[in-house]
C-alpha cells in the first residue's frame, strides 16, 4: 500500500541575496511518515526545512505542502519577559480564558479559546508526562535550562497540533536524559514529522530516512540502521562494478594495442608487395583498398569499444561516494604508559591520567563538565568545596584544547596561518600537504576560516590540536561532536585513532564515543563526584 505524500519539491532551487546557491533543482516528496532528514553540513538541510515551513521563499520550482506546517528552528529565541505557557505556545488562550474567567464578554477572547477551554489542563498534563510538571506555565522562559527549553518547544510543537512538523536538530546539546525524552515525544508524534537531525538514536526510532547528498534527495523507507547497511550494500556493488569496467577498459586497449601490431604488420607487407610488383599493379590496388577498409574497421571497433568501456566505467564510477577519510601519519608525542599527564580532582576522588589513555567524561546538562575541565586547564583544584566542586592539575605543558565553539580559532585567518601559529618550525607547504591529507585542499586553505562551512572549520580547529609542533601529549576536546555532520563525526574519530597522546573528552554523544574506545567512562554527578561507569 502506497503512503501518499505530505511534501512534494518541483525542480526546488535557493539562492542567498549574494548569489549564493544553496539548493539547485531538488525534486522529490516527503510522506505522511516520520522521516530523518541527513546529510552533510552545508547540504542544505536547514535552509530545505525554513523553504518547507514558509519561512523562505523559493528562488525556482516549487513546494507543495497538503496541511499546516508547525516547525521548530535549530537555534531557539528565548523572551525573558514570556512565559512557559508562551512557549508551549498555549500563553495567548491561557491569557484570553484568564480574561474571561474575570468577566470579560469580549467576543475575542471567545474567538482565541476557541474549543479549548480545558487548554491549561491540558499543558499542565503534558508537562507531567515529560517530567516537567514542576514547572508552572507562569515560569520566566529566561529561568529555564537549556535542557528544559527545547522540551519544552518541542512539547509546544506537538500541542499545536499541526498536520505537518518540521523541527531542526532537536537533541543538539542535550544530555542523555533530555534526550531520551525529546525521543519519547517524538515516537508517539502524530500526523506528518521531518526531523534533521545526526543523532542516531532519534534517527532509528523513525519511519523513513531522506538524504540530502550531491544535490540530490532520495528517500529510503525504513530506519537509520537499515539505510546504513543499504548503502553500505549500494556501494559495496558500486565497487564492485567499477572493478569490473576498469577491467573491461584495461583488455579492450589492451585488444586495441595487439589490433594496431597486426595493422602495422599488414601494412608493411603490403608495402613490400607493391614494391616487388607482385601480381601485377591492379591486384595490388585491389588488395591496397579492400586492407585500408579492413585497417579502419578494426581501428573504428576498437575505438568504439575503448569509447563504451569509458562509458560504462565512468557510469559506475558516479554510483561511489566520495566520502573521504582522514589519512594522517602524525607524529609520536612521547606519552610513556608509566608517564602521569594530568589529575581530575573531584569530591569523591582523584582520578589520574596516565600514559596514552583515554578518558570520557558524561553527565547531565548544567552538571558541572565543561567547569572540570576549565579549572583543569587553569589548574584549580576542587574537592570538598574549597574552590570548585571540580577541577585538577595538568602534568604535562602540551596540551590542546578543542571547545564546542570553536573559540581557539582565528576567524579572519586562513588555514594555513591558523596552523602555523601552533607550528612556526613547519614550513608552509608542508602544512598545505598535512591540511590536505585531512580533507582541505585547494581555495579552502586559502579562504578566511569565516567563510568556511561548519565541517571545514572543525577540521582546521582539529588540524591546530593534530599537528602542532611539537606535537601535544594531551588532547581536551569538549562536546566536539555538537552541530556536526556524521560523516565529519567518522572523520573525527579516524583522526582521534591515530594520535597516541592522552585524550580527555566530554561527550554526550554515545555513538561516538563507542567508535572512541574510552578506557574510562567517568559519570560526574550532581556532588563534584566522579563516578566509575566503565
Amino acid at each position: 500500500m502506497s503512503i501518499s505524500a505530505a511534501i512534494t519539491l518541483n525542480n526546488l532551487g535557493f539562492a542567498w541575496p549574494n548569489g549564493e546557491v544553496a539548493l539547485d533543482a531538488i525534486s522529490g516528496s516527503f510522506s505522511t511518515a516520520r522521516t530523518g532528514l541527513v546529510g552533510d553540513n552545508g547540504s542544505g538541510k536547514s535552509t530545505l526545512l525554513r523553504l518547507m515551513a514558509g519561512e523562505l521563499q523559493p528562488t525556482s520550482g516549487t513546494i507543495a505542502v497538503s496541511g499546516q506546517v508547525g516547525y521548530l528552528p535549530q537555534l531557539l529565541r528565548l523572551d525573558g519577559r514570556k512565559t512557559v505557557a508562551d512557549l508551549l505556545g498555549v500563553g495567548e488562550k491561557i491569557a484570553a480564558l484568564n480574561a474571561i474567567e474575570a468577566g470579560s464578554a469580549d467576543a475575542g477572547y471567545f474567538d482565541i479559546v476557541g474549543d479549548d477551554w480545558d487548554i491549561e489542563a491540558r499543558a499542565a498534563e503534558s508537562l507531567a508526562e515529560v517530567g516537567l510538571g514542576h514547572i508552572g506555565l507562569d515560569r520566566s522562559q529566561a529561568e529555564l535550562s537549556g535542557g528544559e527549553s527545547m522540551l519544552l518547544a518541542v512539547l509546544g510543537l506537538r500541542l499545536q497540533g499541526a498536520s505537518i512538523s518540521l523541527l531542526d536538530e532537536p537533541t543538539n546539546n542535550l544530555d542523555r536524559d533530555y534526550r531520551a525524552r525529546v525521543g519519547s515525544l517524538l515516537a508517539t508524534w502524530p500526523g506528518t514529522l521531518v526531523v534533521v537531525s545526526h543523532d542516531e538514536g532519534i534517527l532509528n526510532q523513525l519511519d523513513e530516512i531522506a538524504e540530502l547528498y550531491a544535490g540530490q534527495l532520495s528517500v529510503f523507507g525504513g530506519s537509520f540502521s537499515q539505510w546504513q547497511l543499504y548503502l553500505a550494500r549500494q556501494q559495496e556493488a558500486a565497487e564492485q562494478s567499477v572493478r569490473v569496467a576498469q577491467q573491461r577498459l584495461k583488455a579492450e586497449r589492451k585488444e586495441k594495442a595487439a589490433a594496431e601490431t597486426r595493422i602495422a604488420r599488414r601494412v608493411k607487407a603490403g608495402k613490400k608487395a607493391a614494391a616487388n610488383n607482385l601480381g601485377g599493379k591492379g591486384l595490388i590496388d585491389k588488395r591496397i583498398n579492400a586492407s585500408e577498409k579492413a585497417i579502419g574497421k578494426l581501428r573504428s571497433d576498437g575505438s568504439e569499444r575503448i569509447d563504451s568501456a569509458k562509458s560504462e566505467l565512468a557510469q559506475a564510477e558516479s554510483r561511489l561516494r566520495d566520502d573521504e577519510a582522514i589519512r594522517l601519519d602524525l607524529p609520536d608525542p612521547d606519552v610513556p604508559h608509566s608517564r602521569r599527564i594530568a589529575e581530575l580532582v573531584a569530591t569523591n576522588r582523584t582520578v589520574i591520567v596516565q600514559g596514552p589513555e583515554r578518558i570520557a567524561i558524561v553527565g547531565s546538562n548544567g552538571v558541572g563538565k565543561s567547569t572540570l575541565l576549565n579549572n583543569l586547564r587553569k589548574g584549580i583544584v576542587g574537592g570538598n568545596g574549597k574552590v570548585a566542586a571540580v577541577g585538577g592539575r595538568l602534568l604535562t605543558d602540551r596540551v590542546g584544547y578543542l571547545d564546542q565553539f570553536l573559540g581557539d580559532l582565528d576567524e579572519e585567518a586562513n588555514a594555513v596561518a591558523n596552523v602555523l601559529a601552533i607550528a612556526p618550525q613547519v614550513p608552509p607547504g608542508e602544512i598545505r600537504n598535512r591540511l590536505a591529507r585531512m580533507l582541505l585542499r585547494g581555495d579552502s586553505v586559502n579562504r578566511p576560516v569565516s567563510s568556511l562551512s561548519g565541517g571545514e572549520r572543525f577540521r582546521v580547529a582539529l588540524a591546530r590540536l593534530l599537528l602542532a609542533d611539537p606535537p601535544l601529549q594531551l588532547l581536551i576536546l569538549d562536546e566536539p561532536t555538537n552541530n556536526l555532520d556524521m560523516r565529519s563525526v567518522a572523520q573525527l574519530s579516524e583522526a582521534l585513532s591515530l594520535y597516541r597522546g592522552a585524550l580527555i573528552v566530554v561527550s554526550h554523544d554515545d555513538a561516538f564515543l563507542e567508535k572512541l574506545g574510552p578506557d574510562q567512562v567517568l559519570g560526574l554527578n550532581a556532588a563534584g563526584g566522579l563516578d566509575s561507569l566503565r
